[in-house]
Protein backbone atom coordinates (compact mmCIF):
# COMPACT_ATOMS: atom_id res chain seq x y z
CA UNK A 1 0.00 0.00 0.00
CA UNK A 2 1.48 3.34 -0.96
CA UNK A 3 1.30 6.43 1.21
CA UNK A 4 -1.41 7.92 -1.01
CA UNK A 5 -3.64 4.81 -0.84
CA UNK A 6 -3.50 4.26 2.94
CA UNK A 7 -6.88 4.77 4.62
CA UNK A 8 -7.15 8.04 6.53
CA UNK A 9 -9.07 8.80 9.66
CA UNK A 10 -12.17 10.87 9.04
CA UNK A 11 -11.61 12.94 12.19
CA UNK A 12 -9.65 16.14 12.65
CA UNK A 13 -6.04 16.55 11.59
CA UNK A 14 -5.12 18.53 14.73
CA UNK A 15 -6.79 19.74 17.91
CA UNK A 16 -5.95 21.55 21.12
CA UNK A 17 -5.83 18.62 23.55
CA UNK A 18 -7.41 20.45 26.51
CA UNK A 19 -10.37 21.43 24.29
CA UNK A 20 -11.30 17.76 23.72
CA UNK A 21 -14.28 16.83 25.88
CA UNK A 22 -13.49 14.48 28.77
CA UNK A 23 -14.55 10.85 28.42
CA UNK A 24 -18.23 10.56 29.40
CA UNK A 25 -17.79 7.51 31.62
CA UNK A 26 -15.20 8.42 34.27
CA UNK A 27 -14.12 4.81 34.85
CA UNK A 28 -14.61 1.37 33.36
CA UNK A 29 -13.91 -0.29 36.73
CA UNK A 30 -16.80 -2.16 38.33
CA UNK A 31 -18.32 -0.97 41.61
CA UNK A 32 -16.97 -0.23 44.17
CA UNK A 33 -13.71 0.64 42.37
CA UNK A 34 -15.23 3.07 39.85
CA UNK A 35 -16.16 5.49 42.65
CA UNK A 36 -12.48 5.64 43.66
CA UNK A 37 -11.68 7.41 40.36
CA UNK A 38 -13.54 10.62 41.25
CA UNK A 39 -11.44 13.64 40.39
CA UNK A 40 -9.83 11.99 37.35
CA UNK A 41 -10.79 13.11 33.85
CA UNK A 42 -9.40 11.58 30.67
CA UNK A 43 -9.44 13.19 27.28
CA UNK A 44 -9.14 10.26 24.89
CA UNK A 45 -6.91 11.61 22.14
CA UNK A 46 -5.83 8.44 20.33
CA UNK A 47 -9.40 7.44 19.47
CA UNK A 48 -10.07 10.92 18.09
CA UNK A 49 -7.47 10.22 15.38
CA UNK A 50 -8.55 6.57 14.89
CA UNK A 51 -5.19 5.26 16.17
CA UNK A 52 -5.24 1.48 16.15
CA UNK A 53 -1.91 0.40 17.65
CA UNK A 54 -1.68 2.59 20.73
CA UNK A 55 -3.83 4.86 22.85
CA UNK A 56 -3.08 8.37 24.11
CA UNK A 57 -4.93 10.17 26.88
CA UNK A 58 -4.55 13.63 28.33
CA UNK A 59 -5.43 13.03 31.97
CA UNK A 60 -6.31 15.55 34.65
CA UNK A 61 -6.10 14.69 38.35
CA UNK A 62 -7.80 16.99 40.83
CA UNK A 63 -6.20 17.30 44.27
CA UNK A 64 -6.65 13.98 46.08
CA UNK A 65 -7.42 12.02 42.90
CA UNK A 66 -5.59 8.95 41.59
CA UNK A 67 -4.80 7.82 38.05
CA UNK A 68 -5.92 4.22 38.54
CA UNK A 69 -5.82 1.47 41.08
CA UNK A 70 -2.23 0.28 41.47
CA UNK A 71 -1.82 -2.21 38.62
CA UNK A 72 0.48 -3.89 36.12
CA UNK A 73 -0.12 -5.24 32.61
CA UNK A 74 1.05 -8.57 31.22
CA UNK A 75 1.15 -7.46 27.56
CA UNK A 76 0.83 -3.67 27.44
CA UNK A 77 3.66 -1.18 27.80
CA UNK A 78 2.69 2.12 29.40
CA UNK A 79 4.34 5.54 29.40
CA UNK A 80 3.48 8.78 31.22
CA UNK A 81 4.78 12.34 30.77
CA UNK A 82 4.01 15.00 33.39
CA UNK A 83 2.86 18.30 31.91
CA UNK A 84 1.73 20.22 34.99
CA UNK A 85 1.65 19.61 38.74
CA UNK A 86 3.44 17.25 41.09
CA UNK A 87 1.87 13.79 41.33
CA UNK A 88 3.32 11.00 43.43
CA UNK A 89 4.25 7.85 41.53
CA UNK A 90 3.56 4.79 43.68
CA UNK A 91 5.31 1.54 42.68
CA UNK A 92 6.47 -1.62 44.41
CA UNK A 93 9.75 0.23 45.12
CA UNK A 94 8.00 3.05 47.01
CA UNK A 95 7.00 6.60 46.18
CA UNK A 96 8.58 9.18 43.88
CA UNK A 97 7.43 12.79 43.61
CA UNK A 98 7.21 13.75 39.92
CA UNK A 99 7.30 17.24 38.44
CA UNK A 100 6.65 18.72 34.98
CA UNK A 101 8.98 17.36 32.33
CA UNK A 102 9.48 14.04 34.10
CA UNK A 103 8.36 10.79 32.53
CA UNK A 104 8.11 7.14 33.51
CA UNK A 105 7.60 3.90 31.63
CA UNK A 106 6.20 0.57 32.71
CA UNK A 107 7.27 -2.42 30.64
CA UNK A 108 4.75 -5.18 30.06
CA UNK A 109 5.11 -8.24 32.23
CA UNK A 110 7.48 -6.73 34.81
CA UNK A 111 4.98 -7.22 37.64
CA UNK A 112 5.62 -3.78 39.19
CA UNK A 113 2.30 -2.29 40.23
CA UNK A 114 2.06 1.46 39.64
CA UNK A 115 -0.30 4.43 39.95
CA UNK A 116 -0.21 8.22 40.30
CA UNK A 117 -1.78 10.03 43.26
CA UNK A 118 -2.23 13.79 43.40
CA UNK A 119 -1.40 14.67 47.01
CA UNK A 120 -0.88 18.35 46.16
CA UNK A 121 -3.31 21.26 46.26
CA UNK A 122 -2.99 21.88 42.50
CA UNK A 123 -4.35 20.08 39.43
CA UNK A 124 -2.04 17.58 37.70
CA UNK A 125 -2.03 17.14 33.90
CA UNK A 126 -0.16 14.31 32.19
CA UNK A 127 -0.07 12.34 28.97
CA UNK A 128 -0.46 8.59 29.14
CA UNK A 129 0.39 6.29 26.26
CA UNK A 130 -0.24 2.56 26.06
CA UNK A 131 -0.36 -0.03 23.35
CA UNK A 132 -3.49 -2.01 22.54
CA UNK A 133 -2.14 -5.55 22.89
CA UNK A 134 -4.65 -8.30 22.30
CA UNK A 135 -4.83 -10.81 25.13
CA UNK A 136 -3.63 -8.36 27.76
CA UNK A 137 -4.42 -8.99 31.42
CA UNK A 138 -4.09 -6.59 34.34
CA UNK A 139 -3.35 -7.49 37.94
CA UNK A 140 -4.25 -5.19 40.83
CA UNK A 141 -2.01 -6.19 43.76
CA UNK A 142 -3.88 -4.12 46.38
CA UNK A 143 -7.44 -5.02 45.33
CA UNK A 144 -9.56 -8.12 44.65
CA UNK A 145 -9.67 -7.32 40.95
CA UNK A 146 -8.38 -8.66 37.67
CA UNK A 147 -9.01 -7.39 34.12
CA UNK A 148 -8.71 -9.30 30.84
CA UNK A 149 -8.80 -7.67 27.40
CA UNK A 150 -11.11 -9.94 25.37
CA UNK A 151 -12.57 -9.13 21.94
CA UNK A 152 -11.61 -5.46 22.27
CA UNK A 153 -13.18 -4.96 25.71
CA UNK A 154 -12.05 -5.19 29.31
CA UNK A 155 -13.72 -7.90 31.38
CA UNK A 156 -13.37 -7.60 35.15
CA UNK A 157 -13.36 -10.41 37.68
CA UNK A 158 -12.34 -11.15 41.23
CA UNK A 159 -8.89 -12.70 41.63
CA UNK A 160 -10.56 -16.11 41.98
CA UNK A 161 -12.13 -15.68 38.51
CA UNK A 162 -15.68 -14.86 39.68
CA UNK A 163 -17.08 -12.09 37.43
CA UNK A 164 -18.14 -8.71 38.75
Amino acid sequence: MTESTKPRATGPLAVTAQDVAPRQKPSIYPAPFAAMMQGRQKRVLGDLFALQNFGVNLTELAPGAMSALRHHHQMQDEFIYILEGTPTLVTDAGETLLRPGMCAGFAAGNGDGHQLINRSDAVVWYLEVGDRSAGDAVTYPDNDLRADFVAGQWQFSHKDGTPY
